[in-house]
């Protein structure tokens, strides 16, 4: 599904325009599904270039892909990191974002004798006045954080963000990068990237946006505590327009499921998700708050950025593909990632007439090669696999690659200067014959 939030006052602008790219949280089934998407994007759209966007904003799962793409990344990479593991740089495990976080079990544990020590305290105090509920409260605060260990997955973002050329610093990169986490006992976002919080390695901020409480511990960061930045916003995209972005393409992979409507065009679905019990429940209740959120966000973001555009990427209500998936089999990555790319290019394909003037004024078009070819698919874009490269030669790449584009970004000025030339040339001799 694609939502567009066309500029009510389009600003005419005799520089480039800005694009920015805002990408929402989603665990391991959003990432792969953003995977996907930002895949047909740049697939589809002609001067778009996914690695050189102007500012770059990510929550949670979105965070690593946001921070991926600024890091140059292509989204060629990430689809042989994450759907086909082939890629020459680094090897994903799916079991580092589920190993139990054993540390955080051991320390609540410990905490058993001193409250069971409190507990007879007080009850010898207060033998009459014993509640169940201040009972239930107090072992409320044995239980872990979180399930799983967050250590692991900043680990391996820091190895990612590190090799190759590569940068784990804020300020090094040569795009605009703002992850957004929440800080614990305030409640307020926190943007990570943005001066007075850009000292932060990215890996840890991607860390602490990832924190979804129950799933994973909040993260330590300069003494405060800090969680999933999705518990503020859906997608963030005000980050970037606040930025100055005139286009941001922003991607939300987690929308609630429409059992009724599934079932009635066919698609395989329970007669109702009780059937699925509290994981299933609690998933539902999860999506249905991030999109009315983000539904509550796009009236405000016309009111406030009546200059910018918005394209929002979602899937349907009724794509059970993307509620019934468990990502952690290899094969339904590549089943889940494909079927991204695909029913994005079908969203693209089918408001291509709006989108055409719109993606126009920001110098990009829609490929209708692309768009027309029945039989692409996301691995068969692909290009072949390609030799294993060193870190020397990855950086010998990278600087081809900037060459590349600052050459692509300076054609348009040489010809514009050559066309004022030839005028200013012919002008006089104009004159001189109207003269004669």
């Amino acid at each position: 599904m694609l939502v567009i939030k066309a500029a009510h006052k389009p600003v005419k602008k005799s520089t480039r325009p800005k694009i920015g790219l805002a990408v929402a949280g989603g665990g391991p089934i959003g990432g792969i599904f953003e995977i996907g998407a930002a895949r047909a994007l740049d697939d589809a759209i002609d001067g778009l270039d996914m690695n050189a966007l102007d500012v770059y904003v990510g929550i949670s799962s979105g965070a690593y892909i946001a921070a991926s793409l600024a890091n140059r990344l292509t989204s060629t990479e990430l689809c042989r990191i994450f759907v086909s593991n082939d890629s020459d740089q680094f090897t994903f495990k799916a079991e580092d974002f589920v190993r139990p976080a054993i540390w955080e079990y051991l320390r609540r544990i410990s905490g058993v004798p001193r409250l069971l020590m409190t507990g007879l305290a007080e009850f010898a105090k207060h033998p009459f006045d014993l509640r169940v509920t201040d009972s239930l409260i107090k072992l409320g605060s044995l239980l872990p954080l979180g399930l799983f260990d967050n250590e692991a997955i900043e680990r391996f973002l820091r190895k990612a963000f590190t090799a190759h050329g590569r940068s784990n610093d804020f300020r090094e990169l040569d795009r605009k990068l703002v992850i957004v986490a929440v800080e614990l006992d305030s409640g307020q976002a926190i943007r990570f990237g943005t001066p007075g919080y850009d000292d932060v390695p990215i890996s840890r901020a991607i860390e602490a946006s990832s924190a979804l409480p129950g799933l994973y511990p909040p993260v330590l960061i300069n003494g405060k505590y800090h969680v999933d930045g999705a518990l503020r916003h859906t997608v963030h995209a005000s980050v970037a327009m606040d930025a100055g972005a005139d286009l941001v393409l922003a991607i939300n992979p987690l929308v609630p499921i429409d059992t009724t409507t599934a079932n009635a065009i066919g698609k395989g679905s329970p007669s109702s998700l009780i059937e699925g019990g509290l994981p299933v429940v609690l998933s539902q209740m999860f999506r249905t708050l991030l999109q009315s959120r983000m539904q509550a966000s796009i009236p405000k973001y016309e009111r406030k950025y009546t200059g910018s555009d918005l394209l929002l990427i979602e899937p349907d209500n009724d794509d059970t593909d993307m509620f019934f998936t468990n990502v952690f089999s290899f094969a339904n990555r590549r089943n889940l990632a494909e079927h991204a790319y695909q029913s994005t290019l079908n969203d693209l394909r089918t408001h291509r007439k709006t989108l055409g003037p719109l993606l126009q004024r920001h110098g990009l078009s829609l490929r209708d090669s692309v768009l027309n070819d029945p039989e692409r698919t996301l691995l068969g874009g692909l290009d072949l696999k390609p030799a294993r490269r060193s870190q020397a030669t990855s950086q010998l790449h990278r600087a081809l690659d900037d060459l590349d584009r600052a050459l692509e970004q300076n054609r348009p000025a040489r010809k514009r200067s050559k066309a004022a030339n030839r005028n200013s040339s012919s002008e006089p001799a104009s004159t001189s014959s109207a003269h004669s």
